[in-house]
């Protein structure tokens, strides 16, 4: 995808602070981070989103957002960390190639990424996973 920020960043034609590659994914420093060590992880193939991918390419950006999460606490300290990704428009994306953010957390940081307050009591549990099910 020629005009894809992210395969731009894949072929080497905008430069990002590398910090995992191999043959399936790539992982970098986000340029606008929200904490300490915020960093992307990304298929090395154009997917939009998590409904496309195949399992053996989410399943190598599992470990590698573990394996990065790691180095964050091992070397930054964090004590904690959101794994996060949005999936279609209506999720909020933004970028329409995959990505996972891995946001280092620390004590007193601020930072609000879970949505428990938006709770909504009016949804029929009962009714979802009769649906689903």
């Amino acid at each position: 995808m020629d005009d894809c920020v992210f395969c731009k960043i894949i072929k080497g034609g905008i430069n990002s602070y590398s910090l995992y590659e191999d043959d399936l994914v790539k992982a970098f420093l986000d340029v606008n981070p929200v904490s300490k060590g915020h960093i992307l992880v990304i298929p090395k193939e154009h997917y939009e989103n998590i409904f496309e991918t195949p399992d053996n390419v989410l399943e190598k950006i599992s470990l590698v957002c573990k394996k990065l999460s790691l180095i964050c606490r091992d070397k930054l300290k964090s004590t904690g960390v959101n794994i996060l990704n949005a999936s279609g428009k209506d999720a909020q994306q933004s970028v329409f190639h995959l990505h996972y953010h891995v946001v280092p957390r620390y004590e007193k940081d601020g930072l609000d990424l879970w949505f428990h307050q938006e709770a909504k009591g009016e949804i029929d549990i009962q009714n979802v996973y009769d649906i689903l099910v």
